[in-house]
């Protein structure tokens, strides 16, 4: 243990630099011997971005056996000037796979002081699609409920921009609807509204469109209800048939826009029953509004069935 037992500082120097200098002459000579062994190496797919365009990530390397020197395989380690094995897609692929065999002329032309013994990887995925455009017009939703039963929607619904384009793999974008569907944020619209709607759709890693959002103007009136009392009218009623009908009057029900109320022409409506219609199992008629004015919305008559007493 004498070599160890302390010394001058100098003296642990000098012991260090020996140390550094022997490691170094090992590492020298080591990385100066071949080895083989498994690794990775970068690929690269170069294709028309224009014309083709991967509707799943492109795998990025592939795994092979090398044999080379240890100052080749440090520098492959440490990523150090790695040229990536460069994989040409010239057209839409009729499979959607490579051989890790046929990965071999490529790797070759690459691999700078390496050695290929073979490919371990057994074979790449992708998946290529055309790049197409596709304008598609702008609707809003027909099933969507914008206004509660005391107003409602008059005129057409003005959109801007009417339409978008879609840009991105053909499958992908033939799968979205056309027309495009809009729909408004929740709410139950009680006045004239300007909404801005962003363009929202599936797959937007992959499909770009032109616009971001549309502005849908509609136009939402109020409805006031109002009913009114009418006396029907008997029809093919046969002669000498007296008919008593309980209730004798009929009910309207309905509703009219707010701006309209003081035009509207409330001696126009006429209820008919037609005794062709007779119902003998419970003695009842149907009443049928044959003639209502215009701009009522929302129309019912009650009672829907009349009790009828024949004498």
């Amino acid at each position: 243990m004498r070599p160890f037992q302390p010394r001058t500082r100098q003296y642990w120097t000098i012991v260090l630099f020996c140390f550094l200098a022997a490691s170094t002459f090992w590492l020298l000579n080591a990385l100066n011997k071949s080895y083989s062994t498994q690794t990775t190496y970068p690929i690269r797919f170069v294709y028309d971005s224009n014309q083709l365009v991967p509707i799943k990530p492109l795998p990025e390397e592939v795994s092979i056996n090398v044999t080379g020197r240890g100052w080749k395989l440090l520098r492959k380690s440490l990523m150090l000037e790695v040229q990536p094995a460069e994989i040409y897609i010239r057209n839409l692929p009729r499979n959607n796979f490579i051989l890790g065999s046929a990965l071999r002329p490529a790797l070759v032309n690459v691999l700078d002081g390496l050695e290929l013994n073979f490919v371990v990887t057994d074979s790449i995925n992708f998946d290529f699609d055309p790049k197409i455009q596709k304008r598609v017009a702008l609707r809003l939703d027909p099933t969507q409920t914008l206004t509660n039963n005391q107003h409602v929607i008059v005129g057409p619904v003005s959109i801007s921009p009417d339409s978008l384009t879609l840009t991105g793999p053909a499958s992908l974008i033939d799968s979205l609807p056309d027309p495009f569907l809009l729909r408004l944020p929740d709410q139950a619209l009680t006045a004239p509204a300007d909404v801005a709607v962003p363009i929202n759709y599936d797959y937007k890693s992959l499909v770009s469109s032109d616009v971001e959002e549309a502005r849908v103007k509609v136009n939402v009136k109020a409805l006031v209800p109002e009913e009114r009392q009418v006396l029907p009218q008997l029809i093919n009623v046969p002669e000498r048939q007296a008919l008593n009908l309980r209730p004798p009057i009929m009910v309207v029900r309905y509703q009219v826009l707010q701006d309209s109320v003081a035009l509207l022409n409330r001696e126009a409506f006429k209820v008919v029953l037609d005794y062709k219609k007779f119902n003998p199992i419970d003695s009842t008629l149907v009443p049928e509004l044959v003639q209502k004015p215009r701009g009522i919305r929302n129309v019912r008559v009650w009672p829907e069935r009349i009790k009828v007493n024949i004498r």
